[in-house]
């Protein structure tokens, strides 16, 4: 769970205080004419029986009851009945109405409904929306937010399976259908940096990804792809992002079966990566990283020493290499079996070497 900082929360309430003060635009003014004007004139207009005028703090009251029908001053000028049967049915369809509708939304902002996520999409610029809140829609958001970066979610259904959890993690989260009118402009489309279209529909996605560019022809768009014949297409033709969950996940689940140690695997164009951890046992005691990397294509990731210490991501290149250490090594496939068979393990081990903590 991210939990933001004192700080960061203050400064979302204060936004989010803006964007109320902006919305609520004809309420502020009307409220600044009733109670700033209006005493005035009565303070400048009626007279008393003793002949005498009014203070300003009874003109105030006079007006802040006759909000409620109940006038505290006798008035026999014209203008000021005019006045008295004016400012009570404005100040309750306009005043009363509005303040009410303002205090519902700065107190019960955890309700979440559409007019709130609403507001609290106009504050954001720059931010990140994600569609869909299934497994692969909350580790984004989760990633996101870890990056500091804002991010408001819609979900079609009350029900998916990770609502609840970002309502807990108070992430601005919207019930509706993606492809309503209505929807993607509550989220502030037009000054997002980037959508991830993330439902389980690839037709969706794609209305999506394309409605959004309608709006912002410069947003980045991500979709999440089941079929893998229309990544291809999709990232040539809309110029957007295209990932199919298949494909990300077929490399790593294939590599698993062959050899534990291999923790991670990806793509890059035709070359095939992999990121694995060594323990220095045969022949790598003794050379530097920048040997390994220049001989067989290893990119140490990270290193500890032998006999535990803090893991150093990025160690210098120059840096000699003691029995047991770990290194977290990336490499392409086959420069990685060579790797392998230097070391003389030719075969994958029937367990993989302790990891690091920050590997695990």
């Amino acid at each position: 769970m991210v939990t933001p900082s004192p700080r960061r929360r203050l400064a979302n309430d204060l936004r989010y205080l803006v964007a109320l003060l902006r919305r609520f635009r004809p309420t502020v003014l009307m409220a600044v004419v009733i109670f700033g004007f209006m005493p005035l004139v009565y303070r400048w207009r009626h007279v008393g029986a003793d002949g005498h005028g009014v203070s300003l703090g009874k003109a105030l009251r006079h007006v802040y009851f006759l909000l409620y029908g109940q006038p505290s001053l006798d008035v026999d000028d014209t203008l000021l009945m005019v006045l008295d049967m004016v400012i009570p049915p404005v100040g309750i369809a306009v005043l009363v109405d509005g303040v009410v509708r303002f205090a519902y939304l700065f107190f019960a902002r955890h309700r979440q409904d559409k007019e709130w996520f609403e507001v609290i999409a106009e504050t954001m610029k720059g931010h990140v929306v994600v569609c869909g809140a299934g497994r692969v829609g909350y580790r984004v958001v989760s990633q996101l937010r870890a990056l500091g970066r804002d991010v408001v979610v819609v979900e079609k259904r009350e029900e998916a399976a990770f609502v609840a959890v970002l309502r807990d993690e108070q992430v601005p989260l919207l019930i509706d259908d993606i492809r309503s009118q209505q929807c993607l402009p509550r989220t502030n489309v037009k000054t997002a940096a980037a959508i991830v279209c993330a439902t389980d529909d690839d037709l969706a996605n794609l209305n999506i990804a394309l409605d959004a560019r309608k709006v912002n022809p410069n947003i980045r768009v991500v979709i999440r792809l089941f079929d893998d014949d229309l990544v291809a297409k999709v990232r040539d033709t809309f110029k957007a992002e295209a990932l199919s969950s298949s494909s990300l996940a077929a490399p790593a689940m294939a590599l698993a079966a062959l050899d534990p140690r291999i923790i991670h695997s990806f793509r890059i164009g035709t070359h095939l990566m992999v990121v694995s951890v060594f323990e220095a046992r045969e022949k790598l005691p003794g050379m530097t990283l920048s040997e390994v990397r220049d001989r067989f294509g290893g990119l140490a990731l990270s290193m500890r020493r032998h006999g535990g210490g803090d893991e150093r991501l990025h160690p210098p290149g120059n840096t000699l290499i003691e029995p047991g250490d770990l290194l977290t090594l990336q490499a392409e496939y086959e420069d990685y079996r060579k790797l392998r068979d230097f070391t003389l393990e030719a075969e994958a081990p029937v367990f993989a070497p302790p990891r690091p903590e920050s590997m695990s």
